[in-house]
């Protein structure tokens, strides 16, 4: 067999013995880079840690038990803490959406309102809130209030109130009592208190406080507008109407006939209709 295999080598011309001697000789070079170049090698590093934190993510529920943050206050709360916590991202999101609209939460029954997390995950986090020191006194204050209503002071009129009166609410200073008062006169007066949220920047809390001490004691002469004869020009001169708005309503006037109520003002699209009790004051029907 061996002795076969030579004759048949030798009937090759020179040439092609050359060719079949390089042929294997590749082959056997390709088999040893196959063996030493692409042996395995260790785990990368950054791999070897997310291997350790596997154990510790499928234990996630243990780790919330043990995650006990510093105090702080709920309505900064982060992604990592609320994670931690065992808020759930959609929980987050209404913070987080709540938060946008420029008010804060200021109790723990208030957190839970706007997450609405369950009574079981607002025990275990409630521990760790810590609301400001004002929010607190504000509390405070208000349930010396109601043990003590009695001897409660008469309310000021908010239209007659000046900057010194309005600081001496807890939370108001010359930047808030100056916005306030710019406010009252870019209406005329005010004729409600709701007003006041519309003072940029005010807290609600601080909102509340100042209606703890004034009120709208004398209501004020308004020259009220007649929703179903005032054209375009005229309706835009309410505060609270702008352009497109006024726009609207004559058309819509014109369309459906006059109008009967405010009611029928909030159908129309883009109608602030969070303000229609204060819109109601300035309108005749």
């Amino acid at each position: 067999m061996k002795t076969d295999f030579i004759s048949v080598i030798l009937k090759y011309s020179k040439s092609q013995r050359s060719g079949l001697l390089i042929l294997f000789s590749l082959i056997v070079l390709m088999q040893l880079v196959i063996w030493f170049g692409f042996r395995p090698t260790e785990m990368p590093p950054e791999n070897q840690v997310w291997t350790n934190l596997t154990p510790k993510i499928d234990s996630a529920p243990s780790l919330f038990l043990e995650y006990r943050p510093k105090p702080f206050n709920p309505n900064f709360i982060s992604d990592y803490k609320g994670y931690m916590l065992g808020m759930s991202v959609a929980e987050i999101d209404r913070l987080l959406a709540f938060r946008k609209t420029g008010q804060f939460v200021n109790s723990a029954q208030e957190f839970q309102q706007v997450t609405r997390v369950s009574d079981a995950q607002l025990q275990k986090m409630q521990p760790f809130f810590k609301f400001p020191d004002w929010v607190q006194n504000r509390n405070n204050s208000v349930r010396f209030e109601k043990k003590n209503f009695l001897k409660r002071e008469p309310l000021l009129d908010i239209n007659t109130a000046t900057a010194d009166d309005l600081k001496k609410i807890y939370g108001i200073g010359d930047g808030y009592a100056r916005r306030i008062i710019n406010l009252r006169e870019q209406l005329g007066s005010f004729v409600h208190t709701d007003q006041l949220n519309e003072v940029w920047g005010l807290p609600t809390a601080v909102v509340d406080a100042v209606k703890q001490k004034f009120a709208v004691l004398h209501q004020p002469k308004i020259n009220k507008i007649n929703i179903n004869k005032a054209g375009i020009k005229e309706l835009i001169e309410l505060p609270y109407f702008r352009y497109p708005l006024a726009k609207a309503i004559v058309m819509q006037r014109s369309m459906n006939g006059p109008y009967k109520n405010v009611e029928d003002l909030a159908k129309i699209s883009d109608f602030p209709v969070d303000k229609i009790k204060i819109i109601a004051l300035y309108l005749d029907f």
